[in-house]
């Protein structure tokens, strides 16, 4: 390893809040998905999944801690993402 690297550490405890915190996610999830909300079922449970995804990237991958042009790639890909999961939809109300 050479003097120029960053060298980070996240605790133990850290990943077992996260961890526990993806599980409460997960009961959510499926709680949620027995219980009718109308149109905003689908909303919520994407919701989940972002906040779930988020804290999977941030914590376990470590983008948290990497150079801002592993941020921008991923937001770049977060962003295609979106664009193609809009046009589905677009694509499903309108057929």
């Amino acid at each position: 390893m050479s003097g120029n690297e960053k060298h980070h550490s996240t605790g133990y405890g850290i990943y077992i809040v996260v961890w526990l915190a993806l599980l409460a996610f997960t009961s959510i999830t499926v709680t949620i998905a027995g219980v009718s909300l109308g149109r905003y079922t689908l909303f919520i449970a994407l919701l989940i999944a972002a906040i779930k995804s988020a804290l999977v990237i941030n914590i376990f991958m470590h983008i948290k801690f990497e150079e801002k042009i592993f941020k921008v790639f991923l937001a770049l890909s977060g962003f295609t993402l979106v664009i193609i999961f809009l046009l589905t939809f677009f694509d499903f109300i309108y057929r």
